[in-house]
């Protein structure tokens, strides 16, 4: 068993989730970056430290994928301190014109992914040193945006399993809190929408993935040992904009 904590980080191949591998790394943990693309992953982890990091192929809608990375980290660290359920896509449809397939798939990616995430991982969790989750949610999961109907339900339906969990999961000492970003600059977010996005954030710009890993490893740390449930918004203070 590794002496040092050791965190799952989903949606870890490019973007937000590679950033978050990435600072924890920075910040002593041994991290198992897992991914539906598993050759990108590969060849994004494969300049990181060899003894630091595992990656592992895992579709989080698939429960037999799940228990095949909870074997890896057994077999690999011996241990889990913490987990960041980061996988998620972005989908966009007039509510009207939404088709039913679509709406699903972005419901199996970011809300059942995140059930089958923490009755995977809790476990092995529980018995991890002041053991925490961090939860992806979205700003679209704290009001509504046009066109954002599919997202925004499954976003909606993460928020609301992250509280459930965080109440639950506190009798067994793990902490559970959710990140609600805004716009932030990943492969997510299309070049020509930036001018526009960034006239809606006071701050005036889309977000760093760098700036999310660093709340990321805050709420894993210990310095936020007496924070769960808490859910911190990330934007930029675009939802203090009354006319989006």
């Amino acid at each position: 068993m590794t002496a040092r904590r050791v965190a799952l980080v989903t949606g870890a191949a490019r973007g937000q989730g590679l950033a978050v591998v990435r600072t924890l790394l920075d910040d002593g943990y041994a991290v198992v970056a897992c991914d539906v693309l598993a050759d990108e992953l590969v060849s994004t982890v494969e300049p990181l430290p060899r003894d630091a990091v595992l990656a592992q192929r895992l579709d989080v809608t698939s429960a037999d994928e799940w228990q095949e990375a909870i074997a890896a980290v057994r077999e690999r660290f011996g241990r889990l301190d913490g987990l960041v359920s980061n996988a998620g896509i972005l989908h966009r449809s007039p509510l009207l014109e939404e088709d039913p397939a679509d709406f699903e798939r972005a419901w199996r990616v970011n809300t059942l992914g995140l059930l089958l995430a923490l009755q995977t991982c809790v476990p092995l969790l529980r018995e991890g040193t002041a053991p925490a989750v961090v939860v992806t949610a979205s700003n679209a999961a704290m009001r509504p945006f046009a066109e954002h109907a599919g997202y925004g339900a499954s976003k909606w339906g993460a928020r609301g399993l992250a509280q459930s969990a965080a109440v639950e999961l506190a009798e067994l000492g793990i902490r559970v809190n959710t990140l609600l970003p805004g716009a932030i600059a990943t492969p997510m977010l299309p070049e020509a929408s930036i001018p526009r996005i960034s006239s809606w954030v006071p701050l005036g710009r889309p977000g760093r993935t760098d700036e999310i890993a660093s709340v990321v490893s805050f709420l894993l740390s210990e310095q936020a040992s007496y924070l769960t449930g808490a859910e911190i918004l990330v934007d930029g203070g675009q939802l203090l904009r009354t006319h989006l």
